[in-house]
């Protein structure tokens, strides 16, 4: 059973680290389920502090994810309509065969909100975009920062404890 939990908790932290970068996907939250996964085998000790602190992080990290660009967007001078646009060009991007399609996706498609639905001009709808764009990266790096560094705590903890699984 222990060796059925550990793989199940490696899938949830390649998950996690995966869904930083795909919007579907709640990577912390799934990461730290990796890590929970693991403290429910008989080898590794429960620290019941460490499983609620990682908690604590993946649930904040996934919340900001919400906002963060939204608030880039807001900050650069953009619109609901940008913020809307960013999403749907994300997951349009996520679906195309283009290279870095998220990222030009998201930028066309805050682009696009601002100047079809909210009736901006180019030069500040670009604007608009390069702030959602911003967005993007500074939340993507916040959420792969948090899924490394919980893959950094499974992978150690299997290591203190290797010879126990095998």
């Amino acid at each position: 059973m222990d060796i059925l939990l550990l793989f199940l908790g490696l899938i949830c932290m390649i998950l996690g680290v995966i869904g930083a970068f795909l919007p579907i996907l709640p990577g912390p939250i799934t990461g730290w389920l990796g890590l929970l996964l693991l403290s429910f085998t008989s080898v590794v000790p429960k620290d019941w502090t460490f499983l609620g602190v990682t908690l604590a992080v993946a649930t904040l990290v996934w919340i900001l994810d919400y906002f963060i660009p939204a608030m880039g967007t807001k900050r650069f001078g953009g619109s609901k309509y940008g913020v809307y646009g960013t999403t749907v060009g994300l997951i349009i991007g996520l679906l195309s065969p283009i290279p870095f399609g998220m990222l030009i996706g998201a930028f066309v498609g805050a682009f696009i909100g601002e100047t079809v639905f909210d009736k901006k001009r180019s030069d500040r709808a670009l604007k608009a975009s390069f702030g959602s764009l911003l967005g993007f990266f500074v939340s993507t790096g916040l959420k792969f920062g948090v899924g490394l560094v919980y893959f950094w705590f499974f992978i150690s903890t299997f290591w203190d404890y290797k010879s126990s699984f095998f």
